[in-house]
């Protein structure tokens, strides 16, 4: 089958791979209709991380069942499906509390695995024309026939239920005013997010302006950075006020005005700096435990200088880590089916597998609209 692959730093080609097969009695072969392309997965493309050539990346995806292990129980051939992007085995105690992003069965050693990530388990990407679905039973979730709603569901995968996730981890209430910063795909799926769950203020904090046009689009006020100091212009806005929560959608690769300095801990400052005393910050974002490409020594082994004293002082609350997407994602899959939640404003380009080299380059440079780029590898 067709895949694309892994070649080094800022390269990635489409290549014939082995097409998986069942390992598992628990296991399914998906056909995959939809995969996209993460923001996360840059981090590998630009050399970010420890990933090696040959890996097959995608971990945004969803498809059609094309066989069956023994052992499952509750799905079929022909059953339209999506994948949460955690692998998780159902039944450790982490999968038992909803925790599945943190299963410590599928990957041991670390915490977590994923489809097509770098220490995230032996589990091939979907950037694929098939893929392996392992415990199938707890990790598939059925969606309805046919191709309605394609670019919504595939969204459920990873950047939807993550953007939500970012929202919980702050602490939000109705009514609350946030500010997201990053106003990629998960950030606008937190901003929109905090729309639906009826924030009096939404911010979004970006310098790409395709970001802020759509992030405004859903009603959200957009904030660009190149202005001025972003919290800045957010307290000023808000009559010398901060806000009530605030989420980092950034990560460790955060920039400085301009767009050409790396500070991996810009946002950090500013999500202590923004937030009133006594409220919440929330951080999906990712950060690494090492970056070969990282600005200095410390950033390098995953240490970032932390304002921990205002923390304190303002007695705010953090919340991090990795989305358990089981958590959310039925949920937000019958508000898509309702009509009362449409993610898919956020997909920019739906291509073919073929195209996408291409897609990574203008993805990863911010060129020509590029914020979100869902592929049809059987297209």
């Amino acid at each position: 089958m067709k895949a694309v692959v892994y070649d080094g730093p800022f390269k990635v080609s489409v290549k014939q791979v082995q097409q998986p097969k069942i390992q598992h009695p628990n296991d399914v072969i998906v056909k995959v209709t939809s995969t996209a392309i993460c923001g996360s997965d840059l981090h590998m493309y630009e050399g970010r991380t420890a990933a090696t050539p040959g890996i097959v990346f995608g971990h945004e995806n969803m498809g059609v069942i094309q066989e069956v292990g023994a052992g499952v129980s509750r799905l079929k051939v022909g059953d339209r499906i999506v994948m949460p992007f955690n692998v998780g085995c159902g039944h450790c105690q982490n999968c038992e509390e909803q925790k599945s992003a943190f299963c410590t069965e599928v990957n041991p050693g670390f915490a977590g695995g994923a489809y097509g990530y770098v220490a995230m388990g032996p589990y091939m990407g979907g950037q694929a024309q098939f893929l392996r679905v392992p415990f199938a039973d707890f990790n598939a979730l059925k969606l309805p026939p046919g191709r309605e709603h394609e670019s919504d569901f595939v969204l459920l995968a990873d950047i939807f239920p993550t953007g939500w996730h970012g929202v919980s981890l702050s602490g939000f209430q109705p009514g609350e005013s946030i500010v997201v910063f990053g106003g990629g795909p998960v950030g606008l799926m937190a901003a929109y997010s905090a729309v639906l769950r009826g924030a009096s203020e939404v911010y979004v904090v970006d310098r790409i302006k395709e970001r802020l046009d759509k992030a405004k689009g859903i009603g959200a006020i957009p904030i660009n950075f190149d202005d001025g100091d972003a919290v800045e212009q957010i307290i000023r806005r808000r009559k010398g006020k901060e806000v009530d929560r605030a989420v980092d959608a950034v990560g460790y690769q955060a920039v400085e005005k301009g767009g050409n300095t790396e500070k991996p801990n810009a946002v950090l400052e500013s999500l202590v700096r923004v937030v009133r005393p006594t409220g919440g910050v929330g951080i999906p974002g990712l950060y690494v435990p090492s970056d070969p490409g990282a600005p200095d020594e410390a950033a390098k082994k995953g240490h970032l200088m932390f304002p921990f004293g205002k923390f304190f002082e303002k007695g705010l609350t953090m919340g991090t880590g990795q989305c358990n997407v089981k958590k959310y994602n039925r949920y937000l899959r019958d508000m898509i089916i309702s009509g009362r939640a449409k993610p898919s404003f956020v997909v920019s380009h739906e291509i073919k597998l073929d195209e996408a080299p291409v897609a990574y380059e203008k993805f990863d440079k911010r060129v020509e609209g590029y914020t979100k780029v869902v592929i049809h590898p059987n297209d």
